[in-house]
């Protein structure tokens, strides 16, 4: 079936309207970083119930493209921005701009600029090490994380005590970095929690970027949209086997994005 790009004009309660476009079957706000870093300095945003932002990039849209259940934690997201280069290029081969908004600069940015000593912070982390590093690093700021164990998304106890234990905290910034799609699923699943407070970021190995776990790529090939290849080169066993799958998946949506757009008019 062909995908359509669509969009709609949805409120995001501090700041005024903000206009959805869908690209390649997944959601996207063109809105800059500087935007959006705006808005989550506002104090107001993170005291009017849970939200969350997602950061979609090349595995995650192939990913929606092949489980539309999925799709749901995507769209029912405050903010949903594109953090990936590969994609802003092909959106802008069908004329459509997409401010690329990474989640590991809009992570550093909050911690410089935006995060004050005595900020409550939540943290949903896969490694003890991160937190750890995370709490030397900032000593001033309050910290309350919790590891969940492996292979969350098929269970469902564990998936409830990372819900349970984020919406009691009601932190200002909850920042889940347990890997896609278990992280867009406890953001979900908290933005329908009556109790759950703050902003949830969904960053992925952001924390460990910012702790120094992990080296991020030269500026130069980050600009140029080949990060991708310094992180598989960093992680060749993990990451190469993803990185092929989705070349094909994402050339399908690609087409029919291209097969689905108006034909021009005849004159």
């Amino acid at each position: 079936m062909a995908i359509i790009e669509t969009s709609a004009v949805r409120s995001d309660h501090v700041g005024g309207p903000s206009q959805r476009k869908y690209f390649l079957g997944s959601p996207f706000d063109p809105v800059p970083a500087e935007r959006v870093l705006g808005l989550l300095a506002n104090p107001a945003a993170a005291a009017m119930g849970f939200r969350y932002i997602v950061t979609p990039n090349v595995d995650h849209v192939v990913r929606m493209g092949r489980n539309i259940d999925i799709k749901r934690f995507y769209r029912q997201a405050w903010f949903s921005v594109c953090d990936s280069r590969p994609i802003a290029m092909l959106a802008r081969l069908v004329f459509l701009k997409l401010p690329v908004v990474t989640g590991s600069d809009l992570t550093v940015s909050l911690f410089k600029s935006v995060i004050r000593d005595g900020d409550l912070i939540t943290l949903i982390a896969s490694q003890e090490a991160v937190v750890h590093d995370l709490r030397e690093r900032y000593p001033n700021v309050r910290f309350r994380a919790y590891l969940p164990p492996q292979g969350i998304w098929d269970n469902p106890e564990a998936m409830q005590a990372c819900i349970d234990f984020a919406a009691r905290a009601e932190a200002r910034f909850v920042f889940i970095a347990v890997g896609s799609p278990q992280s867009e699923k406890i953001a979900y699943e908290l933005s329908r929690h009556p109790d759950a407070r703050g902003i949830g970021l969904c960053i992925g190995a952001s924390l460990e970027f910012l702790v120094g776990v992990k080296k991020r790529a030269p500026l130069w090939m980050q600009r140029a949209g080949l990060e991708w290849v310094h992180r598989m080169a960093s992680d060749p066993r993990r990451l190469w086997r993803r990185y092929a799958y989705a070349v094909l998946p994402l050339a399908s949506l690609f087409l029919e994005e291209l097969a689905s757009r108006p034909k021009p008019k005849s004159p």
